[in-house]
């Protein structure tokens, strides 16, 4: 259940499928190829070692060394490049909508933050990638801290980075156990499946006059 109203004074965003949006068909096809995988084997590989790549168990050379591994394929320097080019490029979609809110909130003051659950080298690209992530004022990054959502300390880093209490901050998230675990902390926490459904969310959840800041 949403928590009573409180005074929002920080919007904390997840990166993937809120800031970007889904998952480059391309970019897919393109890690398949480095492997010649087929569709179910190699999504099998890929998903199976990703939480611990996230939270920084794995390294980028480790994790995919055990993609190929499990792929029963080498991983050549040359392959290691393309398919951590490719994973970059597969999570880089922006979602423009929530970036233009993002950065209506900044220019009204009010604080942004970003909590991913981000391996080392995705992390690298799209800071290359996108110059407005310097516009927020914190980054909570999974692997720099061996933590991943839906953990609950993750979610208190997030909020000693913003420098305010968990209840003045509103946190979006594309998965409903991060939405749990951000409520559990005690946040304000909307689930993102859809822009328009996100902004139904929002002004029945009277935050409406968030989004329509200039």
């Amino acid at each position: 259940m949403p928590l009573s109203k409180a005074t929002i004074r920080a919007v904390l965003f997840d990166f993937g499928m809120v800031l970007s949006g889904p998952p480059d068909p391309a970019s897919w096809e393109r890690l398949k190829r480095v492997f010649s995988a087929d569709e179910a084997s190699f999504h099998q590989a890929y998903w199976s070692h990703r939480d611990d790549y996230d939270r920084g168990t794995l390294t980028s050379r480790a994790y995919w060394q055990i993609v190929a591994d499990d792929l029963h394929q080498p991983l050549t320097p040359e392959a290691l490049a393309e398919l951590v080019a490719a994973d970059i490029g597969l999570w880089t979609q922006p979602n423009q909508a929530m970036i233009d809110w993002a950065a209506s909130l900044q220019r009204a003051g009010i604080k942004t933050g970003i909590l991913s659950n981000m391996p080392d080298a995705m992390e690298v690209g799209i800071v290359q990638t996108f110059a407005w992530l310097a516009d927020f004022d914190h980054h909570t990054w999974s692997h720099r801290l061996l933590l991943a959502k839906p953990e609950p300390a993750i979610y208190h880093h997030a909020a000693e980075g913003l420098g305010l209490p968990p209840s003045e901050i509103l946190f979006i998230d594309d998965r409903m156990e991060n939405i749990k675990a951000a409520e559990a902390v005690g946040m304000q926490a909307i689930q993102y499946t859809n822009h328009a459904a996100f902004v139904q969310t929002m002004n029945e959840r009277g935050f409406g006059s968030l989004l329509n800041i200039l």
